[in-house]
């Protein structure tokens, strides 16, 4: 009944991938078998899925994300050529962009005192924000940056609340890829409004803080970890206590800067000892 159908073992042997390997790729979407046998479970296969399946390896052996795979690969032709090249250009960037981020840990790592950010200090004034707060790891961190700056924009423009200063996000605790930390997105704002589903108001203490700008340009997710590392290492250097999470401050020219351009700041709250924080 079949019998032009070949058994995940005959495919393996096809291609060099395990059955572990090909049993993930189909539950995924990328491999499904053409017949399960619904007694067994037993998969079969079509003789032409043997190219897919080496199509697939190559990709993957290039690094490419599953996410990604059938995406570059079901237009076929020139255009997952296109696709290929797109992603690959992204993949040099972000080696590039991580140079920064591996210089600095491994000035750490030699016992030196990386100097490649310039610190400044500045007093900030207490405010009130709208906040939305969650706890995400490094891989949906960018996702709930954008999704949380959209949700409370959206509150405010049906309350005629109106901006008050620049928008920052508050880390609360690590945030990695094995790390969700609590994570604040907050806008200020002085206009009177209610907290809605998600979105808080607070009223954000005056504080000082060590900061230092950044520009546009590549950063990755391993970059602003050694930021973050270079602020809070000034902080102690100078005898401050650390008092408050650390933060990014983004700018209104976020989008439309040229490169180089000063974009945000990386801040770290302190006291100094003896004193009121």
């Amino acid at each position: 009944m079949h019998e032009d159908l070949i058994g995940i073992g005959e495919l393996a042997a096809r291609t060099g991938l395990s059955h572990k390997a090909l049993r993930l790729y189909g539950d995924r979407g990328l491999l499904p078998p053409a017949y399960v046998d619904p007694r067994t479970g037993f998969r079969r296969y079509l003789r032409e899925q043997v190219e897919r399946a080496r199509r697939i390896a190559l990709l993957r052996a290039a690094g490419m994300p599953l996410a990604l795979v059938a995406e570059v690969l079901d237009p076929g032709g020139a255009e997952s050529v296109r696709l290929l090249d797109a992603y690959w250009r992204g993949e040099q960037s972000v080696h590039e962009a991580r140079r920064e981020a591996v210089g600095y840990a491994r000035a750490v790592l030699d016992g030196r005192n990386p100097r490649m950010y310039e610190m400044a200090e500045r007093d900030v004034p207490e405010q009130k924000v709208l906040f939305v707060r969650r706890h995400v790891t490094a891989e949906g961190l960018l996702d709930f940056l954008g999704e949380a700056t959209d949700t409370i924009f959206a509150h405010m423009r049906t309350t005629d609340a109106c901006l008050s200063g620049p928008l920052f996000a508050v880390y609360h605790g690590i945030v990695s890829d094995d790390s969700d930390g609590p994570v604040e997105v907050c806008v200020p704002t002085a206009s009177a409004v209610e907290p809605a589903g998600e979105i808080g108001v607070r009223i954000e203490p005056a504080h000082r803080e060590a900061y230092t700008e950044l520009g546009k340009e590549r950063r990755d997710f391993a970059t602003m970890v050694g930021v973050h590392d270079a602020v809070l290492t000034w902080i102690r250097e100078q005898g401050y206590e650390r008092v408050g999470a650390s933060r990014e401050v983004y700018y209104p020219n976020w989008e439309t800067a040229g490169e180089g351009e000063h974009v945000a700041d990386v801040a770290g709250v302190f006291t100094v000892p003896g004193t009121q924080a």
